[in-house]
């Protein structure tokens, strides 16, 4: 019921959104003469960001045409090579290159927690020029007919070894929040099977590996709750206005408003700076705004079961941890990972995968030799700080470079 009041209250306020974006386009005309007053500058920026407030956010482009390699601009093209999963395409990053060259292969796997895999795309950005990248492209749930079936954590661990496979053995396996554990996962049962296509490393970034560790309020919220508590409170049915129309999810909107109110005074300042940054015409400012906001706010629908068993088994059980975690009837033992060197990074100032939950992977990795476990806490970052931005670019992929380098079995 929930989610056909959301749609509601959007189709209610459609015809506000038009108008206050109308009128911000009368007021920023260079032929309205009252544009270039304080009074229409304020007007404008008022307009704008009640239109932006209200707007049903698409999901972003990449936005990914170019590389520098070497001094020299090399063109991009996405391509997506594997499409046999409903929830999830695996995007190429192919970069016009010499065949000769023997780049690093990395798949990326980007959280499925609300946000489209572009919310990596500073990630992508700072490993093309030295690496292969291929990334996970999730789908939106509500856009996934309720006949192409359902999409849970124990279907996860299987893509991610369906994708390893495809890559090859040489591939090396990032995982950015969230998906560390089903990458865990995955590579535990592909070294219990001895399979040649074990990846060469595998670097979890601020992922929930044991929430045991200094509980965040996420984790202290998936503690205090039954199972059953957020079946009946947070997942809905998808409307008929959709193609998954029937599908049960854990809607999009649900999370962000999670997300905001976990610092909401941040965001209000945030939006207030715009207003200024608009009535001084402050370019910049409204440019890294908007750009941060476009994809902040750009959200998608999780499938119901997939949400669900990653409470269970990741938040309230910690079932990987505690080798208790049976997928498929397979038993996930991290002690049988030897061949995959092991990366962690982790940010200081995380509030949602805190110091210590991504570092206890190597606790349960006791089997994977010593000189091929390596961990990074980088200071004075949050959570998108280890993945994006300046500490992102200039101190921690220099880092996950050097390893990836260090343990690639073509380079070795």
């Amino acid at each position: 019921m929930l989610y056909y009041l959301h749609e509601m209250q959007r189709a209610a306020i459609t015809p506000m959104r038009v108008m206050a974006e109308a009128l911000q386009q009368v007021y920023t005309h260079p032929w309205v003469p009252a544009a270039y007053t304080g009074f229409g500058r304020a007007v404008a920026a008022g307009c704008e960001i009640l239109e932006r407030s209200t707007r049903r956010y698409p999901k972003p482009k990449w936005g990914l045409h170019q590389t520098l390699i070497d001094g020299k601009i090399v063109p991009i093209e996405i391509e997506t090579v594997w499409d046999k999963n409903p929830f999830c395409h695996l995007l190429h990053f192919k970069r016009d290159l010499p065949k000769k060259r023997k780049d690093p292969k990395i798949l990326m796997l980007a959280p499925l927690s609300g946000h489209y895999s572009t919310l990596l795309r500073g990630t992508v950005e700072g490993m093309l020029p030295n690496h292969d990248v291929y990334i996970a492209d999730w789908i939106d749930a509500s856009s996934v007919p309720l006949s192409m079936g359902h999409f849970d954590l124990d279907d996860y661990v299987d893509m991610v070894i369906d994708l390893l496979r495809f890559l090859g053995p040489e591939t090396h396996l990032i995982a950015v929040c969230q998906p560390s554990v089903p990458a865990m996962a995955a590579v535990a049962l592909m070294a219990g099977m001895n399979d040649p296509c074990q990846p060469c490393s595998m670097t979890l970034m601020g992922g929930p590996i044991d929430t045991r560790h200094n509980m965040t309020q996420p984790n202290k919220l998936a503690q205090s709750r039954s199972l059953s508590w957020f079946e009946r409170n947070v997942v809905h049915v998808v409307p008929i206005n959709h193609p998954g129309h029937g599908r049960r999810v854990y809607p999009g909107f649900l999370q962000l408003s999670g997300f905001m109110a976990m610092n909401l005074d941040r965001h209000v300042d945030a939006h207030v700076k715009l207003f200024n940054h608009m009535i001084q015409g402050d370019g910049d400012g409204v440019t890294e705004h908007k750009t941060f906001y476009d994809e902040y706010l750009s959200v998608m629908d999780l499938p119901a079961e997939y949400y669900l068993q990653t409470i269970h088994t990741v938040f309230q059980e910690h079932l990987l941890p505690k080798r208790e975690w049976v997928s498929r009837g397979r038993l996930v033992d991290t002690a049988q990972i030897r061949r995959t060197a092991l990366m962690t990074v982790e940010g200081e100032k995380d509030d949602i995968s805190a110091v210590g939950q991504t570092w206890a992977a190597h606790l349960i990795c006791e089997n994977i030799p010593p000189e091929m476990h390596h961990h990074r806490l980088q200071e004075k970052v949050g959570h998108y700080g280890i993945f994006n931005g300046r500490r992102w670019r200039e101190e921690i992929l220099p880092d996950v470079a050097d390893f990836i380098r260090r343990h690639d079995r073509v380079l070795a």
